[in-house]
């Protein structure tokens, strides 16, 4: 009598990759990405309810994670437009815990990074990695998305508080965090400094960079040029789908 190969049949069948190849090209879009949210998110706010913005924004953010977990593999248009409804959702809710509930931009950049830590940690414990090549389980696919999640409201915070509070404005925090983003990339290649934790310190970093940008665009204060939420919102957009459209042809050429 042979015995049932119970261990083979309840093992958890890996994952295909679910994230995207770190290239040039992810990088570009990912600011843009982030760029394009920090506008939008203030256009769809400032040119409706405010409540009902940030409501529709959840919602949408709910349907573009539930579509990227249950796509069985990466899809750059699923994954990148889950990253979109992050990055317009965490300024949104970036935006209310300064603007609506009044916590100082230094105490909520604090409070942020702490979460990231905590993220971090939590998942370093549980999966023993923090590589994005290792996105093979539903689990670490949760972690890596809680992750962005908080990433993307840090650096939504952080370039906030440097253009405002440390009253550096648009432009010299765009320079500050064009140097930041490079710090990571420097240290890797001659300082021995992993590539998972270059990796993610980019990846924050993207994020008020991006912001940064797109606000000197857009603001009509004194240190922007007033070109309008909407027209820069819709001014990154074009390039950034190009480049995921470009992303995305690689990828079937691949998979192909």
């Amino acid at each position: 009598m042979t015995k049932p190969a119970t261990a083979a049949v309840s093992r958890p069948r890996p994952l295909l990759a679910k994230v995207p190849e770190i290239t040039a090209l992810f990088w570009v879009v990912k600011v843009l990405s982030t760029g394009m949210g920090e506008t939008f998110s203030d256009f769809l706010v400032g040119g409706s309810q405010p409540e009902i913005a940030v409501l529709g924004a959840g919602v949408l953010l709910v349907v573009s994670l539930i579509v990227q977990f249950r796509s069985p593999r990466y899809v750059a248009w699923i994954y990148w437009f889950a990253v979109v409804m992050v990055s317009i959702f965490g300024t949104m809710v970036a935006d209310i815990v300064d603007f609506v509930i009044g916590i100082p931009l230094a105490v909520s950049t604090a409070g942020f990074a702490a979460a990231l830590a905590g993220v971090f940690a939590l998942w370093y414990r549980t999966e023993g990695t923090l590589s994005v090549h290792s996105i093979t389980t539903r689990r670490r696919e949760a972690f890596y998305w809680a992750t962005v999640m908080v990433t993307f409201a840090l650096g939504t915070v952080a370039g906030d508080l440097t253009a405002t509070t440390l009253h550096l404005g648009y432009l010299p925090s765009i320079l500050l965090f064009s140097i930041a983003i490079a710090v990571p990339a420097v240290a890797y290649r001659w300082a021995g400094l992993s590539a998972i934790a270059a990796f993610w310190a980019s990846y924050v970093v993207t994020r008020p960079l991006g912001a940064s940008a797109t606000d000197w665009l857009a603001s009509h204060r004194a240190d922007g040029l007033g070109l309008g939420t909407g027209w820069v919102s819709l001014a990154v957009t074009i390039p950034m789908v190009a480049g995921i459209t470009v992303l995305a042809r690689r990828r079937e050429k691949v998979a192909a």
